[in-house]
């Protein structure tokens, strides 16, 4: 699951949380699909999603990422110290002159200064911790229920798979460990899942009631929130994510308002060396970003 890890559980933070064998091919008549075998489905996706954030493969990709205020198109390239990312265009005006030179200095920080460095893996790797918890609760934080078929389409899946789709509301006998987990309480809607490859494709949630978290004394989230999740294979067998909608609204210990209004989209995944280091990964970007500018790839058909 290409970033989706480290870019989720940065998103959860600033909304205030805090927060061997194959399944076999499922029947597509399957009108009497048993709730047990749901479960069982999403139980054995979630930890092939955990498995996978052990595989060394490392990718490039173009990342567009819009919210109320600002629209910032990068690169970016992982790296075995942490995502490394370059601001391509702000608000799809290319970046040039003194403004290409105050990004390159701001991601050029890391390099010179090892604290700074530090400070963002530990944050990379709190932000993974907190989505593992939400995989790992899934199965058991939701009743399942079959509810058909869908078609993968390119950036959604393996194209031309059936995918299995399955709705979900909250079980109301989970009782979240952590507030991490206490968002899930009043979370339904439906996922996809790739059945042949045990792997999410989907998952389109939307928060139905009022939900706090910190057992109400950090904040609250309003009713109506909603999570959009979509990821595809990239190649090779890996999968990364190539859609996100986070859109919440709450407080924060009383008095700080959120207000998150997210949409990421990714593209133009390629498979890099799996031994780069945070410099190597920079001189990768400064080397592909001409070749990206140039073909104006960074568009994504905004044209």
């Amino acid at each position: 699951m290409v970033g989706l890890a480290s870019r989720l559980g940065r998103d959860f933070a600033v909304m205030g949380i805090l927060l061997s064998s194959r399944i076999g091919v499922w029947p597509l008549e399957a009108a009497k699909f048993p709730a047990l075998a749901a479960v069982e489905m999403v139980r054995r996706c979630s930890q092939h999603e955990l498995d996978a954030k052990n595989k060394s493969s490392r990718y490039m990709f173009v990342l567009r990422r819009q919210t109320a205020h600002v629209t910032e198109t990068k690169l970016v390239v992982e790296t075995n110290e942490g995502l490394v990312g370059r601001v391509l265009a702000y608000n799809d005006k290319e970046l040039s002159g003194e403004s290409l030179k105050s990004e390159d200095a701001r991601v050029e920080r890391f390099v010179t200064d090892p604290e700074a460095l530090r400070k963002k893996q530990r944050e990379e790797r709190d932000n993974r911790e907190r989505f593992y918890r939400i995989l790992r609760a899934m199965p058991d934080a939701f009743l399942w229920e079959y509810d058909g078929f869908e078609t993968a389409t390119p950036g959604l899946g393996r194209p031309g798979e059936e995918l299995v789709r399955l709705n979900f509301r909250p079980n109301p006998k989970y009782d979240p460990p952590t507030r991490v987990e206490q968002l899930l309480a009043g979370m339904a809607g439906t996922i996809l899942i790739d059945p042949y490859q045990e792997r999410l494709v989907r998952i389109d949630s939307t928060l139905q009631r009022d939900a706090s978290f910190g057992w109400g004394i950090l904040g609250h989230l309003d009713k109506g929130g909603r999570i959009l999740i979509e990821q595809g294979d990239v190649g090779d067998g890996h999968w990364g994510l190539s859609h996100l909608i986070l859109r919440f609204t709450g407080k924060v210990l009383f008095f700080k308002n959120i207000d998150v209004n997210t949409q990421e989209v990714a593209w133009d995944f390629r498979r890099v060396a799996d031994n780069l280091s945070f410099a190597q990964g920079l001189d990768l970007l400064r080397k592909k970003s001409t070749a990206i500018s140039k073909n104006r790839n960074w568009k994504h058909g905004q044209e």
